[in-house]
This record gives C-alpha cells, structure tokens and sequence, in this order.
C-alpha cells in the first residue's frame, strides 16, 4: 500500500512537471485590446488611424524641418528631433496590434513577437525617459551658463549624449524583458492591445510578486533618477531666470522650457502611475487607458508642443516654404 502511494504521488509529480513544461512553450498569445462593435468599431479604427499618420507625419516634419533649415542648427532642436525620431518607432511599435485589435476584436501574436514587442517597447520607453533627462540638461546650460553653452553642448558631445541614451535605454529594458520571457504561461489571452509586463505576468504558473517587485525597482529607479534630474536642473534654471534684470528676458528664458516640462509632465505622469504605483488600487482596465497617454496621445502631442508656441519653428518654415516656391518656380 506504501509502494501503491509513492508511485501515485511520483506519477502526480511528473504529470506536474509536464504540465508545467507545456504551459512554459506556449507559441502565441491573443491580444484583447478594446472591444467595441458595429459604428463605435469602425469609428474609434478610423480616428486611432487618423492619429497614427498625423502623429508621423507630425515627427517627420521636425526631423526634416531641422534638417533643413540652418536656423534650427542648435543642440536644442537637435534633442528635439532625436526626441521625434524616437516617437516615430516608440508609436509603432504597439499601434499596428491595437488597430487589429480594434479592428477584429482581438489579435494573434506569436510568443517571439510579443517578447520583441515588450523588449523594444521598454527599450524605447526607457530611451526617452534618459533623453527627457540630456533635453533638460541642456535647457540648464542655454539659460544658465549661455557664454560657455556651445562649448559644453558641442556636436560631438551632442552626438555622444544621444548615442548614451539609446544604450542606456535598450541595456536597462534587458532586466524586466528577461525576467518576463523565462516565466511559464498557463493561459493565452493578454487583457491588453500590446505585449506589457503588468498583463504577462497575470498569465503566469507561478508567483510572480518578486517579479513585479523588481520591475517596479529597476523601472522606478530610472524614472525616478531622471525626474529627480529634470527637477533639480529646473531648480537652477529658475534661480538663473529669477535673476534677470527685465520681465520679458524672463519670459523669453521660461519660454524655451515650457514645452519640455509638458511633455516631461505627461510621460513620467501616465508611466508612475502604470509601473510604480500599486497595480490593485486601480479598477481592471485602466491601466490600458493611461497606457494610450505616453505611447500614443504623447508623440501625437510631441509636434504639436514643440512646434506650435515656437515663433523659431514657425519662422524656419516660413524660410523652408520660401525656398520650395523658390525652387518650383525655376530660373
């Protein structure tokens, strides 16, 4: 009867490992993004479409825009159209799946693709999280030490500090990405419209409150470095601006700021409030809603900030139309 009992509890135990290893190799996952039916479908596939092409449209036009004017040959808008650049991956890299979400209800994604998703989601995300941080950095030395500004933000240390940031970037993602792709999976159906750490993790065999805990340190950590950066960088630039002598050297300085303290508001924002904060204070869905705010409302938004309020951008296009006409007209 004993012999009897430890061959049943064997064979448990190896039907367990089985079990767990066929739920470790599942090939693909669903997506189940937003579900809408009928009009409300179609309408809210076309609008999330429209964003999507004006978003890179709106990102193409700065990087061509800096390109093409020399007016618009300084560190600043160099930053800037690095930043847009970034936005024109970061967007696509989850706004196809959520089209075909919204569009049939759901969408199949293969186990690697969903895993690259996530890995260049992070990479991405975390890039501009550093990139926010060098922006800032060199708002501190424009405003605060303007004589030696184009001598510490040379083209070369321009072009180092972008390189680091990518690096920085697509190293840190390595941690949560890594961590996620060796759990085991015991079911298919992701609650979201692109592979994410939070609705992953919710489709593992086994505990994954370590997990989440080390994602919260790394991904918090960066965040929370870089904001600190942003905020102490701001802090000298406003004793800097409070000791100008007019109103409107004031105005001019706090100006050049204004749209990078937007943006900074609304990225850091929206991912605290999804990767740091606690997860079980939030009703079910709405960590896909603030999700829309910093991979898609924010590099819709990012042209429009930067662009708009710029009487620099409006006069370059101003200088680039004129040569276009210029050169349609010939000789």
């Amino acid at each position: 009867m004993h012999s009897s009992l430890v061959t049943k509890t064997g064979l448990e135990y190896g039907r367990g490992i089985m079990d767990h290893v066929n739920h470790t190799w599942i090939q693909s996952f669903i997506l189940v993004g937003f579900t809408a039916t009928g009009t409300l479908r179609l309408l809210a596939f076309s609008g999330t479409l429209c964003i999507y092409l004006l978003t890179l449209a709106g990102n193409l036009f700065i990087i061509v825009l800096v390109q093409a004017d020399s007016g618009l040959s300084t560190p600043m808008y160099f930053f800037i159209s690095v930043l847009s650049f970034l936005e024109l991956w970061y967007v696509s890299t989850t706004v196809p799946t959520l089209l075909h979400t919204l569009l049939h209800g759901h969408s199949p994604i293969s186990s690697a693709v969903c895993f690259i998703q996530l890995y260049v989601f992070h990479s991405l995300g975390m890039t501009e999280c550093y990139l926010l941080g060098v922006m800032a950095l060199d708002r501190y030395f424009a405003i605060c030490h303007p004589l030696h500004y184009h001598a510490l933000v040379s083209r070369k240390v321009q072009l180092w500090l972008a390189g680091t940031t990518w690096m920085a970037g697509f190293s840190a993602a390595l941690v949560p990405a890594s961590l996620t792709v060796t759990l085991p999976f015991c079911s298919k159906e992701v609650a979201h419209y692109f592979c994410d750490l939070a609705p992953l993790m919710r489709l593992a065999c086994v505990d994954t409150s370590w997990c989440a805990q080390v994602h919260i340190v790394v991904i918090g950590m960066i965040n929370a470095c870089n904001l600190v950066l942003i905020l102490g960088l701001y802090g000298g630039i406003l004793r800097a601006v409070l000791k100008l002598p007019s109103a409107a050297s004031r105005a001019k300085a706090f100006s050049t700021c204004s749209s990078h303290i937007t943006v900074v508001t609304l990225f850091f924002g929206s991912a605290f409030i999804v990767y740091v904060g606690p997860a079980g204070s939030r009703p079910e869905g709405t960590d896909k809603l603030i999700a829309l705010v910093y991979s898609f409302l924010t590099p819709f938004l990012n042209p429009i900030i930067y662009t708009l309020p710029n009487k620099e951008v409006r006069e370059a296009v101003r200088r680039v139309s004129q040569r276009i006409r210029a050169m349609l007209k010939g000789p």
